[in-house]
C-alpha cells in the first residue's frame, strides 16, 4: 500500500455508488484515511467495511447532501473519528425522469399524440428539473461549504468534483442533467479563482459512459445487449466501450496529488475519445 497520501483524510459524498467507492479505494490504496458519506448509511458502512477488510481506515456516514445540519453532522463526525478534511470528492449527484423527454427530438403530432407516456419539453415537471439541479449543483456547493474551510492553509489540499460530458455538449433528452453539469464545470472554474489564496486546489472529473446503477437499464437490455441507445454511444465512442470505474482513478490520484500542484480549474474528460469525434 503507498503512502502517498499517509495521513490525509478524504470526504467523499455519494461514496456508496460504482464510481465513488472505487476512487474510494484508490486512495485507501495510497494511505487516505477516508469517509464514505451517503445518503444510505447501510451502503457507506459497506464500503467502508470493504476498505477497512482491505487493510485501510475508513468509516460511514449517513449523509444528505442538500440538507446543511445532515452535513454539519457528519462534519462532526469525521472530525472526531479520523480528523480535518484534506481531500474532498464531491460525488453525488445524478438525474430523475422528471427531467427526462420521451424523445429526443420534438415533432409537431407529438403536441397532439394520446400516446400513453409520452413527455415532450412542455410537459418537463419542473419540480423534476429542480431536483436535478439541487442534487448536482447545490449538492456539491453545500459540502465544499461545510468541509472546505478546515482545508484552509493546508498542505496538498484538494477538491474534486464530478461533471460529465455532457456539460460540453448537451445528450438529447436529459435538459435539467446536462445543464447542472454544465453548472458544475462552470462552478469548479468559479471555486478554483476563490480559493486560489488559500491552498485548495479545484478541478474536476468528466467521466464518458460509465455503467453504473443509475443508468445500466437505459443502456443496456436485461440480457446485456446494449440498448438502442447504447448502441449509439459506442459509435460514438472511438475506444468503442463504456468506462470502467478505474478508467477515473489514474487521473483522480493526479489531481488530488501533488504531480497537479500548478493544476487548477481544469475540467478533464475521461471518455474515450468521445468529446473528440465529430461523429464523420
Amino acid at each position: 500500500m503507498s503512502s502517498e497520501f499517509s495521513g490525509k483524510v478524504a470526504v467523499i459524498t455519494g461514496g456508496g455508488g460504482v464510481l465513488c467507492s472505487t476512487m474510494a479505494k484508490a486512495l485507501s490504496n495510497k494511505g487516505a484515511k477516508i469517509a464514505i458519506l451517503d445518503l444510505r448509511l447501510e451502503v457507506a458502512e459497506r464500503v467502508a467495511a470493504e476498505i477497512r477488510e482491505n487493510g485501510g481506515e475508513a468509516i460511514g456516514v449517513a449523509c444528505n447532501v442538500l440538507e446543511v445540519e445532515s452535513l454539519k453532522l457528519a462534519h462532526e463526525k469525521v472530525n472526531k473519528e479520523l480528523g480535518s478534511c484534506d481531500l474532498l470528492i464531491n460525488g453525488a449527484g445524478g438525474n430523475h425522469p422528471k427531467g427526462t423527454t420521451s424523445k429526443p427530438y420534438l415533432y409537431a403530432e407529438d403536441l397532439t399524440s394520446t400516446e400513453e407516456g409520452l413527455k415532450t419539453f412542455f410537459d418537463l415537471d419542473p419540480e423534476g428539473i429542480k431536483f436535478v439541479f439541487d442534487l448536482n449543483f447545490i449538492g456539491t456547493l453545500l459540502p465544499t461549504q461545510v468541509f472546505a474551510k478546515d482545508m484552509i492553509g493546508k498542505t496538498g489540499a484538494s477538491i474534486i468534483n464530478i461533471s460529465s460530458m455532457n456539460a460540453f455538449t448537451p445528450l438529447t433528452k436529459i435538459p435539467a442533467y446536462s445543464g447542472a453539469k454544465a453548472a458544475v464545470s462552470n462552478f469548479t472554474q468559479w471555486l478554483a479563482v476563490h480559493f486560489s489564496k488559500v491552498g485548495i486546489r479545484v478541478n474536476a472529473l468528466a467521466p464518458g459512459f460509465f455503467l453504473t446503477d443509475q443508468n445500466r437499464t437505459l443502456l443496456t437490455n436485461t440480457d446485456g445487449s446494449l440498448t438502442d441507445r447504447g448502441n449509439t454511444i459506442i459509435a460514438q465512442t472511438p475506444m468503442s466501450r463504456f468506462g470502467t470505474p478505474d478508467d477515473l482513478t489514474g487521473t483522480l490520484l493526479w489531481l488530488c496529488g501533488d504531480g497537479s500542484k500548478f493544476v487548477t480549474g481544469v475540467v478533464i474528460p475521461i471518455d474515450g475519445g468521445f468529446s473528440a469525434f465529430s461523429g464523420v
